[in-house]
């Protein structure tokens, strides 16, 4: 099962006003499971989002971003709905994926009326197979027969691929006497490094945000959430996240970026996306072990995650965990080979929790074996890496490696 992760209480998600979900069943992959969400947004609603930075990008990632593009140049007629597919990634399908993409969104949009350019897909899965454009066709009007405000439970199930555990929050803050509603999902547990997001997110909040502004607050939510975790150091060929604004909400449109009330709306939509990027990692392909990476006293906030993600993606480090093995020497060694050359190791400290490890070069003289495994039994376990050679920080997450992550993808397309 997951480290420390259950699955979200229907009941307290929250609806957003002006986002309504409609889930099916299509068969894309197999019968018998939720594989099609809809999305439908309000007239006025701005979407904003941040793609995979992966250069063999998935054909729904190259149409999204024409869409969001268009959308944005004309100024009317936004996007009026999000078309989720799981079952299948429409990933390295050439031209064909391309027009399979469109026909999507033109079947949806019909169903919808409205333009075939106001929808965006979103598809993950398998890669390298063709997309069943005829089952999705099929499936549509099931999905928007089923439209509604409270189905966010319903929709964090549809765009589960390998995850176990579904994923999703609600919250809620008042600003300026308003109270604001934000309420996520998010889908992922195995090909996790994302270069901009997570594998597929979606944030809705019911306050108006103008549109340069709702772009700043979702890549600063990314950069703070979802660019922070790894499980395996494989960026998906799929990433997106999606923030939503339907300006439903009573608050006034929120332009500043300095303003009180985009600040507050920054925190809470950085803390939906802290815990649904946090949640994918806890549902890691077999994950036993929930591992926070923090370095501190760096030159630079990149330097400092240059020598996190050296650590959090280390399989030597990451077995180690699974085994609660105190071999901590396999910590440094990632310390060393991250490639930062002017790296002063006898000036860095290493702790596993409150345990000093290692300091001035080698093993600390209070360290204990006894000490490192206790530490290491545990679910929940902080690397925290003291580089005493500047003021910048960083905090990554990530998990361990188990037997269940190489049968889980061993088998991932059977």
């Amino acid at each position: 099962m997951p480290v420390n992760l259950t699955s979200p209480v229907a009941a307290q998600l929250v609806p957003v006003a002006g986002v309504s979900l409609g889930i099916t069943e299509a068969n894309i992959k197999r019968p018998n499971r939720k594989d099609l969400l809809v999305m439908q947004l309000c007239d006025g609603a701005r979407v904003a989002g941040v793609f995979t930075q992966n250069r063999f990008c998935a054909a729904p990632v190259i149409v999204a971003r024409e869409h969001l593009t268009q959308a944005a140049v004309t100024g009317s007629g936004g996007i009026r709905a999000l078309l989720v597919n799981t079952g299948n990634a429409n990933a390295g399908t050439g031209e064909q994926g391309m027009q399979d993409a469109r026909t999507s969104c033109a079947a949806l949009a019909g169903l919808l009326n409205c333009k075939a350019s106001q929808i965006l897909p979103f598809s993950t899965g398998v890669i390298m197979e063709s997309l069943p454009v005829a089952k999705i066709a099929a499936g549509l009007p099931g999905a928007v027969a089923n439209m509604r405000a409270d189905n966010w439970f319903d929709a964090a199930q549809a765009i589960m691929t390998t995850d176990i555990v579904a994923k999703a929050i609600s919250k809620q803050v008042t600003i300026d006497g308003t109270t604001i509603t934000i309420t996520g999902i998010a889908k992922g547990s195995g090909m996790i490094h994302p270069n901009m997001a997570t594998m597929l997110g979606y944030i809705a909040t019911d306050a108006a945000i103008a549109q340069p502004l709702l772009q700043a607050m979702v890549s600063e939510a990314a950069n703070r959430s979802f660019n922070c975790i790894t499980v395996d150091g494989d960026t998906s060929t799929n990433d997106a996240l999606m923030l939503i604004a339907t300006g439903k909400a009573a608050l006034p449109e929120v332009k500043a970026v300095d303003s009180h009330a985009a600040r507050a709306l920054q925190a809470a939509i950085s803390e939906v996306a802290t815990y649904l990027a946090q949640a994918i990692v806890r549902d890691g392909e077999g994950a036993t072990k929930f591992i926070t990476v923090q370095v501190e006293g760096g030159k630079s906030e990149a330097e400092c995650k240059q020598i996190g993600y050296a650590i959090a993606h280390s399989p030597l480090v990451k077995t180690a965990f699974f085994a609660s093995d105190p071999n901590l020497g396999r910590i440094l060694a990632a310390i060393g080979y991250a490639g930062v050359a002017d790296l002063e190791v006898a000036a860095l400290k290493l702790y596993l929790d409150e345990v000093l490890v290692a300091e001035n070069g080698g093993r600390a003289a209070s360290y204990r074996e006894e000490d490192g495994q206790r530490v290491m039994q545990q679910s929940d376990i902080m690397i925290r890496v003291v580089l005493d050679r500047g003021t910048a920080n960083a905090t990554l997450w990530t998990c361990d490696f188990s037997y269940d992550y190489v049968k889980i993808n061993a088998s991932y397309r059977s």
